[in-house]
Parts: structure tokens; sequence; C-alpha cells
């Protein structure tokens, strides 16, 4: 910023006057205004937090939230075994993400819901990968969880129980402004209800690449099965070592 005065001297035959004005202009370049940049928010000067605003489940989703809780769980019969920490002999079963530290300022809501959408549908694949099941049941049960009617169930589950923070509260309401175009998923189950679904997927899409731990307890939260020493029945234990076998074989080599 640079700033110049000028001096003008005006005078006349009864009145001498001296006016002084300042003036000042930018010299650099300006940003490109982002319209889907993070609003800079003032301050609260009050100390106490306002408790989060309470939910209430309707029957409709209450029944939707109770029918993908039967869908997710898993069956108990038969011997049970604990599995090592390890997950068909790997770490990490999720893709490593990329290194981002400020999402919200590189991303906007619809990329981040985008990348949401295929790591919550990798969870729903791999909660129902045990026991095998055939190509078209694989199918409807994932499809039955990924519907924008069962993420917006489950959404609401997590605020209804309050699991959120106030920072992935705001991710959420920042997920909801998202525009789409009109799609057949729009259209049959509604404008609010896409949008609260594409908020879940916003969530999960910017835990992914800021905190995998607290995705991974999310997603527990949900139904999904998340940590690699779970419960299984003994023929699902040989399956994992009968298909990990050969696999770690090859990478010892």
């Amino acid at each position: 910023m640079n700033t110049v005065s000028v001096s003008v001297t005006m005078a006349s035959p009864t009145l001498s006057s001296r006016v002084g004005m300042r003036a000042s202009w930018d010299t650099q370049q300006m940003l490109r205004y982002n319209p889907n940049a993070p609003r800079k928010l003032k301050k609260n000067n009050h100390t106490s937090q306002t408790p989060p605003p309470t939910v209430t489940l309707t029957a409709s989703t209450t029944r939707t939230i109770n029918t993908i809780s039967d869908l997710l769980k898993r069956p108990t019969q038969g011997e049970t075994v604990k599995t090592d920490d390890l997950y068909l002999g790997y770490e990490q079963w999720l893709p490593s993400p990329p290194k981002v530290q400020k999402p919200r300022s590189v991303f906007n809501a619809a990329s981040l819901a985008y990348l949401g959408d295929c790591i919550y549908e990798l969870y729903a694949r791999r909660h129902f990968l045990f026991p095998p099941l055939s190509m078209e049941e694989y199918n409807d049960r994932v499809t039955a969880v990924v519907r924008c009617e069962a993420q917006d169930a489950l959404l609401q589950k997590l605020l209804h129980d309050n699991c959120l923070t106030e920072q992935e509260r705001n991710v959420i309401r920042w997920g909801k402004n998202i525009n789409s175009a009109k799609t057949r998923t729009k259209k049959r189950a509604g404008a609010a209800v896409y949008n609260r679904a594409s908020s879940l997927e916003t969530l999960v899409g910017y835990l992914y690449l800021t905190n995998l731990k607290r995705l991974e307890e999310i997603m527990q939260k949900l139904g999904f099965c998340t940590d690699s020493s779970i419960q299984l029945t003994l023929d699902e234990a040989n399956t994992i070592k009968q298909f990990a076998s050969p696999v770690l074989g090859r990478q010892a080599q």
C-alpha cells in the first residue's frame, strides 16, 4: 500500500487557504474471488458454548435406521476366533490419503463429497466381504446402505446421539450447500434427503484427508466393521488365512 500527500493552495482577494489531501492505492495484485473458500467467522467473546441442537428422529427415520442396523449385524453363530492386528496381512487397509493440511482451503465441498462417496462405499464393500456371498447379494446389500435415504438416516443417528464435534458439524453444514444438477436419485429421494446424504459424504472425505483414526470411530458408530481384529467365525478365519498366505508368500520372495 502506497500513500501520497498532495497540497493545494487556494488564493483569493479576500481569503487565502491551504488544503491538504491524502490518497492511497494498492500496488499488490488482488486474489481472485473463491466462492467455495471458508468464511472467516467472527470471534465470539462469550466463554460459554451453546449446546448442539437436539435432533428428533421421525418414525420413518427410526425404521430406516433399524433396517440398516439389522443389515450390518454380523452373524454370531458358530465358534469365534480373534485374528491378529493385521487385515489380510496389511497394517492399513485403506489407501494412503494425500497430504493436505487444510482441505477446506484446497477443495470445495463437492470434491470432498466425491471422495467421501468412494470411501463410504469401500467401507460397505469390506463389511459384507465375509462370509462370501453371490455377486447379486453383494450388490443388493451394498446398494441398501449406500443409498441416500440410508446415509440420511445414519447421519441423523449421529446427530441424535451427539457424536460429532463442533468442527465436524461445521463440515456437515458446509456439505449441505452443494449445488448439484437434478438427477434421478435427487428426484426420487427429494432435495433435502439428497443434500443431507451429500453432507455425510463430505464429512467422510474430510476425515479421510485429516484424521483416519477419527474416521474409523465414526464408521464404527454407524455400524461398519472397522477393527482388523474383529470377531470372526472359524470358517471365515480359515478363509482369510487361505487368501492371505499366497499373497504374503509372494511378497516375501
